[in-house]
């Protein structure tokens, strides 16, 4: 069996490892379609936890932390930090199937807190009544860069054939057209490319199936909150974490689709408004202070949201689609994508 994967982003890279390591004979061509600065790999904040708002979401961000945690190889090389993860809930959410499921994978991680627990414990302030969280003991952020570069090199060990080509369309076969001007046929062909799938879906003739580009951006402040390790907003959408030594990173989605991957440029009103929601809910940065660093680039978001693979053509898939949230589930995706390939 020959596969050929274009995209040389964590998707990509994990998902050609599990090929590797899971199916006998086969040959995987890995082709890094462009450069690895400023794509969401190299961007990502790296949020890691088990808790999504439903049993569907939930389980494969679960069992993606529970592989991570007990294999001591994916988790140096993706630098783990288990910092904890607090997911702040409106008034009223209902949570006893993802709470179930995370207690079945991960047991003993999960807490419910009320309000009054929740501000007793945390630095956050002026919630509104009815408030609640899960806070997860085994959760916190890991590095996909970090994590692609180890596996790329799992990947040479293996025999893999990486090649630093950029894809330009698929065609029948299914083959892959390069950008030198070569083809190379497959039995099966799969684009991780990231932001860059749905211009290259378009490109080949294919339906881009729902996928469209969106920016994501960050802010690094330097100082931290006291007692407060990831944590996720869902009123409001921001998310944040610990950024090296005495840094805090934070962030709210951006409303800009259909952005140029290829030159991500930070939006100022956006930043802005990530400091004025972190000052109201926790006090930080302090209104003076200037931000260390911000963060932008794309990624590309699927409706319904999830990093799986998806047919979009014979012999032709995407595994793609996690919607800034890739991080999470990569580990048990790229898994259940590599059998589905197979299969």
């Amino acid at each position: 069996m020959r596969v050929g994967i274009a995209g040389g982003g964590v998707a990509g890279t994990m998902l050609a490892w599990r090929l590797l390591r899971s199916v006998p004979r086969i040959a995987v061509d890995l082709y890094t379609t462009r450069s690895a600065d400023g794509d969401a790999t190299s961007a990502s904040g790296g949020l890691v936890r088990g808790f999504e708002r439903t049993a569907p979401e939930c389980l494969p961000a679960a069992r993606s932390l529970a592989e991570l945690r007990g294999d001591p190889a994916l988790r140096t090389a993706s630098d783990y930090r288990e910092v904890g993860a607090v997911y702040l809930l409106p008034s009223g959410a209902e949570v006893t199937e993802p709470l179930r499921v995370l207690e079945e994978v991960l047991p003993g991680s999960a807490t419910l807190l009320t309000g009054p627990e929740l501000t007793g414990r945390y630095p956050f302030r002026g919630l509104p009544t009815g408030v609640t969280a899960v806070v997860e003991r085994h959760a916190g952020y890991l590095s996909p860069a970090g994590l692609r570069a180890a596996v790329l090199g799992w990947l040479t060990d293996r025999g893999a054939t990486v090649r630093r080509l950029p894809v330009t369309t698929v065609g029948p076969g299914p083959a892959l057209r390069l950008a030198d001007g070569t083809t190379a046929g497959y039995d099966a062909v799969v684009l991780a490319a990231g932001a860059w799938t749905p211009a290259l879906l378009a490109a080949s003739g294919l339906p881009t199936g729902g996928m469209r580009v969106k920016q994501i951006q960050y802010t690094v402040y330097e100082g931290r909150p006291a007692r407060l390790g990831a944590f996720v907003w869902e009123d409001t959408g921001m998310w944040g974490r610990p950024a090296g030594d005495a840094g805090f990173l934070l962030g709210l989605p951006s409303d800009r689709w259909d952005v140029d991957p290829s030159c991500p440029r930070p939006d100022a009103a956006l930043a802005e408004r990530v400091a004025e929601e972190a000052r109201r809910l926790l006090g930080h940065p302090p209104a003076a202070h200037c931000p260390h660093r911000t963060t932008a680039s794309s990624d590309c978001y699927h409706d319904p949201p999830g990093l799986e693979l998806r047919e979009a053509g014979p012999g032709v898939f995407t595994f793609t689609g996690g919607s800034g949230g890739a991080a999470k589930t990569v580990v048990a995706a790229s898994r259940v994508a590599a059998a589905a390939l197979v299969r």
